[in-house]
């Protein structure tokens, strides 16, 4: 059983570059594995450990007045989260693509999960799924609308094709664990909408502490580690991940004649070449033979998704 911790914290940090050798040095020395962002406005992470690997790690961040009041948000899993330490420096922790846009000078309203079933019920709200594409197949809230983006840098391109220059007058927004929300209210509000709210804590928050007798969540909610995804009470879930494309699987994909573990599913068994699908199935070979000998398997380098990108 391992403790797998999320956080993110908006703060001005121009040494971001010089804090990644040292991260990746303490994070070794403590057996932390996971991805980091590192930018000019703050850190993005998610972690996993044993509780007091995690916590000397975290400790080290908090000694910076700058990041001493994050938080975190742990869970449990029997399954493997992360088999390395990535330390990523980027221009944005959660890349919108507008560095004029900045939390600090002002976002939408935060709604606690036990009051967004409320805020729901509002006719006039309408509801935006922040997240991308292949986050959204595995689940989402009762009638959200998908704004079919394949990265968050796609935000802007959205906004402007939903509502042009007639700002939406409610807006209802939620992420993964709220960051995206972050940035896409601040974008809304300093874009002159008057009324915008978005789930605080993102979807976790909500899995983890809505009854699933009263939720309007419906599905699994994708995460960006091996778990790829969790339900409500963030208890692992069983969707899985196709290795060639990288796109979430639900129970009917893994059903599907398509679906081979670690080749192909129903999305791109036509895209595959012969010679692809040849490598494909001998790195399958070599990957359960790790397991019987109760060893990782690295394999191909799977195509990267970021985390909250």
């Amino acid at each position: 059983m391992q403790e797998i911790h999320t956080f993110y914290k908006f703060a001005d940090f121009p040494d971001f570059q010089s804090w990644k050798e040292k991260l990746q040095t303490i994070g070794e020395q403590h057996g932390v594995l996971g991805t980091l962002i590192l930018a000019p406005e703050g850190i993005n992470a998610t972690i996993s450990g044993t509780p007091k690997e995690v916590e000397q790690f975290l400790a080290f961040i908090r000694k910076d007045e700058r990041f001493s009041s994050i938080s975190t948000r742990s869970t449990q899993s029997q399954r493997p989260t992360f088999y390395r330490l990535r330390i990523i420096t980027r221009p944005e922790i959660v890349t919108l693509g507008d560095a004029s846009i900045l939390p600090s000078n002002g976002v939408g309203e935060y709604v606690e999960p036990e009051d967004w079933n409320a805020l729901l019920n509002d006719p006039e709200v309408e509801l935006i799924d922040v997240r991308n594409d292949y986050e959204v197949a595995l689940g989402t809230f009762h009638n959200a609308i998908n704004p079919e983006t394949q990265t968050f840098g796609q935000w802007a391109e959205f906004v402007q094709k939903k509502w042009g220059q007639q700002p939406g007058k409610k807006v209802a927004m939620f992420c993964t664990g709220g960051i995206r929300c972050e940035k896409a209210s601040a974008h809304l509000v300093q874009n002159g909408f008057p009324k915008v709210y978005h789930l605080k804590g993102g979807i976790l928050n909500y899995l983890e502490k809505v009854d699933p007798a009263e939720t309007k969540w419906d599905g699994e909610c994708f995460v960006f580690d091996h778990r790829v995804s969790v339900k409500h009470g963030l208890s692992d879930g069983s969707a899985k991940l196709c290795f060639s494309c990288r796109w979430p699987l639900d129970e009917q994909d893994i059903a599907s004649e398509h679906y081979e573990e670690g080749v192909s599913c129903p999305r791109c068994i036509s895209k595959i070449t012969p010679d692809r699908m040849t490598r494909l199935r001998e790195r399958q070979k070599q990957v359960q033979l790790a397991r019987k000998r109760k060893v990782n398997h690295i394999g191909l380098k799977m195509p990267d998704r970021q985390k909250d990108s």
